[in-house]
């Protein structure tokens, strides 16, 4: 086998892989549904855009909580927990539309408890799946969880156009929620091994209860912050704004809207398999400047095509952008990084990057209810090609990152796990 398939060798992580594979599809499909019994249900633009942020706001307050949780109880059971959560929360959507009481709000409010449950599942999951294979073994793991998330992409959103007007978004809900109990299924097939007790942790050594505010004042790292912040505001605006467009301006059905997420999921895979590689050897040092500026041009390209199928090619080059300049972050994020605070730190640019997600999307929506989504693309090109120039000439993000409040946050919560 090739060397990016052998974790699938050991069966607790291939029985895991598989599961996650099909109930990522089944979340993609489900938020396609949600997105357009959202639209159905309210002519309100403004609601439409707030999706992402209800999904990021979650990533934002509650990823660093769940990583310090999951040093200290039951990986197995929590993971298990959280996945009970994640299927209460698709089925309380379909409890309701069966009730015939949901309406916008509640859809917002449940796809912001769902994302709860994937901001606790994101540091646990990973901190397990490290240890269902051997060290060797983790950069397969990378391709492997690389490789479910592109799949899910694909297939997920066009299964949902498709499901949706044959067995409505009801039968597409009950289905996500099942999907997270067959997950459960395949981690009870863990053995969890016993971990080192915290009273013996390096983590409990003195003189690291300040690791938070002495790394962040590192200049890599606070630069590498700088970016995702960047990087996260302004790629807020292609969840927020274009499913607006293709709903309200270009009168996307449910299966147009499902082909214009799979398309950006076809543009992420074709960008990691066969754009990436050439960018890293032709420009190493330019690439995140090259896939932002990418990024700007298509946000004007949606402004400007009114035909879908150059809409869905449009939405394909989005999606190779965003993948080039999230790898290429996340990269000089982690060497960054020191190994000795790699998963705090993780877990930190994690929540950084969400709350600007959240941060971005709401602007975004608050600009499409007064301005309209067309003029909000146009001003979003503007202002990322503003801060990619002024990116190139001087790190001015990093003169404020250490003064802001959830780095503040971060290190107290530090403190208080330390104490």
């Amino acid at each position: 086998m090739s060397s990016s398939w052998t974790a699938l060798r050991y069966p607790v992580f291939r029985r895991l892989w598989i599961a996650s594979a099909i109930s990522g599809t089944c979340v993609a499909a489900h938020d396609n549904a949600a997105t357009y019994v959202l639209n159905s249900l309210s002519g309100n633009p403004a609601l439409l855009s707030l999706i992402p942020v209800v999904i990021a706001l979650p990533f934002f307050l509650f990823t660093l909580p769940a990583g310090m949780l999951a040093d200290r109880v039951d990986r197995k059971k929590l993971l298990c927990a959280i996945n009970l959560w994640l299927a209460a929360g698709a089925f309380s959507l379909a409890i309701f539309n069966w009730l015939h009481i949901l309406n916008s709000y509640l859809i917002l409010a449940c796809i912001f408890f769902i994302g709860i449950g994937f901001a606790a599942n994101a540091p646990v999951s990973t901190a397990v799946v490290a240890t269902l294979v051997p060290e060797t073994e983790l950069s397969s793991v990378a391709t492997l969880n690389g490789l479910q998330f592109n799949i899910s992409g694909i297939l997920g959103p066009a299964l949902g156009g498709l499901l949706l007007p044959l067995i409505g978004a009801n039968q597409i809900f009950l289905i996500n929620a099942a999907c997270f109990l067959f997950v459960i299924l395949a981690v009870q097939q863990w053995k969890e091994s016993v971990r080192q007790s915290p009273a013996s942790s390096k983590l409990q050594s003195p003189g690291r209860n300040s690791v938070i505010h002495s790394v962040f004042r590192t200049p890599t790292l606070q630069r590498a912050v700088a970016q995702n912040l960047q990087f996260a505001f302004f790629i807020s605006a292609i969840p927020a704004v274009v499913p607006v467009i293709g709903l309200k301006l270009l009168n996307f059905t449910s299966s147009d809207l499902g082909l214009c997420f799979t398309f950006m999921g076809i543009g992420s895979a074709s960008a990691a398999v066969l754009i990436l590689p050439r960018l890293k050897k032709y420009f190493p040092g330019e690439i995140l400047t090259l896939s932002n500026v990418c990024i700007a041009v298509v946000y004007v390209l949606f402004c400007l095509i009114h035909e879908k199928s150059c809409f869905l090619l449009t939405a394909s080059l989005a999606g190779a952008g965003w993948t080039i300049s999230a790898s290429e972050l996340w990269a000089r994020g982690q060497s960054a990084i020191p190994d000795w605070a790699r998963g705090r730190l993780t877990a930190t640019m994690i929540t950084v990057s969400q709350g600007a997600t959240a941060l971005g999307a709401l602007v975004w929506s608050s600009l499409v209810a007064t301005i309209g989504p067309s003029h909000t693309l146009i001003t979003t090109a503007l202002l990322f090609s503003a801060s990619i120039l002024l990116s190139n000439q001087q790190p001015l993000l990093s003169l404020f990152v250490d003064r802001l409040p959830v780095l503040r946050l971060v290190r107290l919560q530090e403190l208080k796990s330390l104490a």
